[in-house]
């Protein structure tokens, strides 16, 4: 295949499987000016299948660094209305939302961390509605991605300009899949396995997961009625899509209190385009009580005191040290590739879709059930080749799921 021929491809895997858009829905795109060709290929491939009405939300670096370097100090405790009824709009219409990804990693070095915070915190509470149909599978929402020059450089600095698109290009079209022809069968067979995987760990029923490695010892107890699930999701509708493209993923909730000892992540953090790596993190019943990095401490400090629930745990995902990503031994700095080339924690708020009807439940009735509500969720990764990972049974027995950083079942 020739590289339009793959573009063509990965925009109708998104499509017809990312999104599964349906017959006369509506469909909005968030991505930045980097991939105005590329979400153009998406537009078109979501009208053939069908969609109603195709909007596109694009940002520009230069204008988002100018906002964060220049507006007043009021501007950062305010967010768009326009925007969050942009999104309670979809919702309504049982639309589709799909995040086309290119940011530059390094795109907000320098700026004021009170000013990254305070926007976080207003964009928060403003999209509280449309975070609680994303966070319930409401809606269909997908997150894939595509080269920007700035973020291949960070991810190819060895290699000259004119080819560090294309290698990052390449490296994306192999972890997702696609070079034959077959992507949308090969993912069908890939979301097989994975859904096989969570079923054998639902089976289980464990009790509590005690992890391992260079830098971490770590106990996590799950809730009552908590369910595994794989990169395959249902909307409102019982339609199927894929959130994350690439996912290699099968995740749960963990116990909102129940998390005990200390963790190091493996792979750097991007958070609100700055880089945070070489820390560790400290629990105590659940909660953040210690933290050191060798970089971006205090962003750190400042996003686990984003509301009361951003220093407790809300996802913990498997994912084998072997896994097409990790193996590329490449470091994307980007939470969507990076997070599945590893086994990982999410800080913040827990997907209520993890525990036997906890779905559309209120704040304190998904507290009741020992689950975390917060208006983050960032993910960060803590997997290696040497981490084993046992879980305690209901009847105390205790079973290897994870040797040397793979499955042992």
């Amino acid at each position: 295949m020739n590289f339009q021929q793959k573009l063509e491809e990965y925009a109708e895997l998104i499509v017809k499987v990312g999104l599964n858009i349906q017959k006369d829905q509506p469909l909005l795109i968030n991505t930045t000016t980097d991939t105005i060709e590329f979400t153009r290929l998406v537009v078109k491939k979501a009208y053939e299948a069908g969609a109603k009405r195709v909007d596109v939300n694009y940002t520009d670096e230069v204008n988002a660094r100018a906002f964060y370097d220049l507006a007043p100090e009021q501007a950062f405790h305010e967010f768009p209305k326009w925007a969050a009824m942009q999104r309670d709009e979809l919702i309504e219409n049982k639309g589709a939302l799909l995040w086309i990804d290119a940011d530059n990693p390094d795109l907000l070095e320098g700026v004021s961390i009170d000013r990254i915070t305070n926007f976080h915190k207003a964009s928060g509470k403003a999209l509280e509605n449309y975070r609680k149909a994303v966070m319930n599978d409401v809606i269909t929402w997908s997150i894939v991605a595509m080269p920007s020059p700035k973020w291949a450089a960070k991810v190819f600095p060895h290699l000259e300009e004119e080819y560090q698109m294309q290698a990052l290009w390449d490296l994306i079209f192999q972890v997702v899949r696609i070079g034959e022809g077959t992507a949308v069968q090969k993912w069908k067979e890939h979301i097989d396995h994975l859904e096989s995987r969570a079923a054998l760990l639902n089976a289980k029923r464990f009790k509590k997961l005690h992890y391992k490695a260079h830098g971490t010892d770590i106990q996590v107890e799950l809730p009552k009625g908590h369910i595994w699930l794989s990169g395959a999701s249902k909307n409102g509708q019982n339609v199927p899509f894929i959130a994350n493209m690439p996912t290699e993923e099968v995740y749960t909730a963990p116990l909102k209190t129940g998390v005990n000892g200390y963790v190091r992540n493996t792979k750097p953090l991007v958070y609100q385009g700055n880089i945070i790596d070489g820390f560790t993190l400290t629990f105590e019943n659940g909660a953040i009580t210690k933290v050191q990095a060798d970089s971006g401490e205090e962003l750190l400090q400042e996003l686990k005191q984003t509301d009361e629930g951003a220093k407790y745990l809300g996802e913990i995902a498997l994912v084998p040290h072997e896994s097409p990503i990790s193996a590329s031994n490449v470091l994307f700095f980007n939470t969507l590739f990076d997070e599945n080339a590893s086994n990982h924690f999410a800080i913040g708020e827990a997907y209520p879709t993890c525990v036997e009807g906890a779905r559309g439940l209120t704040k304190d009735e998904l507290e009741n059930l020992g689950l975390n509500t917060s208006i983050v969720h960032e993910d960060f990764m803590i997997g290696s080749a040497d981490m084993d990972i046992l879980g305690e049974l209901e009847d105390g027995k205790v079973e290897q799921i994870f040797r040397k950083g793979t499955w042992a079942f």
